[in-house]
């Protein structure tokens, strides 16, 4: 995993911390416009801030009336003119700027977020953290390359970034069981939130987009999937009638692990905080095949492939059907799971879903692909970002008109987009609600497959129709103390 998370004792202080000092800042948004007076105004702000980040660090223990008395030489620094570059009132001045702390800098943690973020000039990366020490502080490295610094905070417990006052946004990167409580435990502290699939459960989905919407703060699901353009075209060339009307849609994930995992404890590593690894999770033993990348095999940290790989080419499903705020309403699937090792996620599956209108979704594990058939043809790809394919080429060479639908994107990406609705307050192309509806989507394989019969399930209420065994599947986990998503 990177990162840790979980629900900070209030008494405790934030711990194994290496930081920067914070800054204060003005508001200096009225003062971006035309005029002498206003140009002069705006540069005195951004250099009070500076000034105000120094002074913090000598008053913060200090008392209320020499808090005063710096505050009386504050104005008298701002009486007089101070010069700065130019590059620092236009969009790279630093109140245009977000702040952004790394939770989880693992392999994709740094190789697809971080490295995007970095070359992003709406984002300042000020801190990383990371359970396992080489990670970290690989993660500072890259970004103190980068910014050409050494100013790059790094810390191992999650909740030193989440105390910190000018961090604007956080990205999490880590493992699934951490996704939800360091995500409510962000928004509760005032930050937007871009955070990797999926959730843990049902139910805990359910508290992210309460938690997200209670606190008005921007969450970005964060997959690519809707801004690559061969999975948008076919959304919308389905949702504009193309292949008449739909009647089923075939997905196919990969069949992953390939072996059982080796339980035999091992000894920690003297640079990883195993015990925050773990989390709200059940203790349980060290051994390298749990860990990183092979979280996901674990039920105790996620839902196996169908949640690892589901959150993606569902989504594209449900986004097709205009049902991503919705789901289906029967499950029944068939399968098997990993035993005799480590892992114990699904191995082998089966399952058919049926939506409210009639269409039929299955999916089986295979190379990844998806395909919509309809009643006047199918559209579809094989492959990972694989080419568009169509049953005519009248269909996949169709423009979709003005006056048609066209669904919402950003070529630029989830990371872009994410950072362009901070700024304008906006929900991003896969917002919380929609994230958790395809969260759901593949907690309901899981557990349509685990009590071996076929359910029937309100997307309204979010429960299983007179099924107490399965709505107890959908609940929120047990969490090790001291975490809990409780407010």
């Amino acid at each position: 995993m990177s990162g840790g998370s979980g629900a900070r004792p209030s008494a405790r202080p934030p711990t194994n911390a290496v930081t920067s000092p914070g800054s204060f800042g003005c508001d200096c948004g009225a003062l971006r416009r035309c005029g002498r007076a206003w140009f002069w105004q705006g540069i005195f702000c951004w250099r009070a801030n500076a000034w105000f980040g120094r002074m913090w660090v000598m008053t913060r223990h200090i008392g209320r009336r020499a808090f005063l008395r710096v505050s009386a030489a504050a104005g008298a620094f701002l009486s007089f003119p101070q010069i700065v570059s130019v590059e620092l009132l236009g969009a790279q001045s630093p109140s245009n700027k977000i702040n952004v702390g790394f939770i989880g800098t693992g392999d994709h943690g740094t190789g697809w977020n971080l490295r995007r973020y970095l070359t992003l000039p709406e984002a300042k990366v000020l801190v990383v953290c990371d359970v396992d020490g080489a990670r970290m502080r690989r993660a500072k490295e890259i970004v103190d390359e980068q910014y050409q610094t050494k100013d790059c905070a790094m810390t191992k417990d999650f909740r030193d970034v989440l105390a910190r006052k000018d961090i604007d946004a956080v990205m999490i990167s880590t493992p699934d069981h951490w996704h939800t409580l360091i995500s409510v435990m962000a928004v509760r502290a005032g930050k937007d939130v871009q955070c990797e699939k999926p959730t843990l459960s049902i139910d805990e989905g359910k508290i992210l987009v309460n938690e997200v919407r209670k606190h008005g703060k921007v969450f970005q699901t964060s997959t690519e999937d809707r801004s690559i353009p061969v999975y948008h075209r076919m959304a919308e060339l389905v949702r504009n009638g193309r292949i008449g009307k739909v009647q089923r849609v075939e997905v196919v994930l990969p069949k992953q692990p390939t072996v059982p995992g080796d339980p035999t404890p091992q000894p920690v590593p003297p640079d990883l905080d195993y015990d925050m690894w773990l989390g709200p999770a059940p203790w349980a033993p060290y051994t390298k095949d749990r860990v990183h990348f092979n979280f996901r095999w674990i039920e105790d940290y996620s839902g196996g492939i169908i949640c690892d790989w589901g959150t993606h080419l569902f989504d594209t499903a449900q986004w097709a059907l205009d049902m991503e705020r919705s789901g289906p309403v029967e499950i029944e699937g068939t399968g098997t799971f990993w035993k005799g090792g480590l892992y114990n996620t699904i191995k082998d599956y089966d399952v058919t879903f049926r939506y409210a209108n009639g269409v039929v979704m299955t999916c089986k594990p295979g190379n990844p692909s998806i395909r919509f058939i309809g009643t006047d043809g199918w559209v579809g790809n094989t492959g990972w970002r694989g080419e568009l394919e169509a049953s005519s080429n009248e269909i996949k060479n169709s423009k979709i008109g003005p006056d048609e639908i066209h669904l919402y994107t950003n070529p630029e990406g989830e990371h872009h987009d994410f950072l362009k609705c901070v700024k304008t307050r906006k929900d991003p192309y896969f917002p919380v609600d929609i994230g958790h509806r395809v969260s759901t989507v593949c907690h309901l394989a899981n557990i349509a497959i685990k009590v071996g019969r076929k359910l029937k399930w309100d997307p309204a209420k979010e429960e299983f129709i007179g099924d107490a065994a399965a709505n107890a599947l959908r609940k929120v986990r047990p969490m090790r103390k001291p975490w809990t998503l409780d407010g």
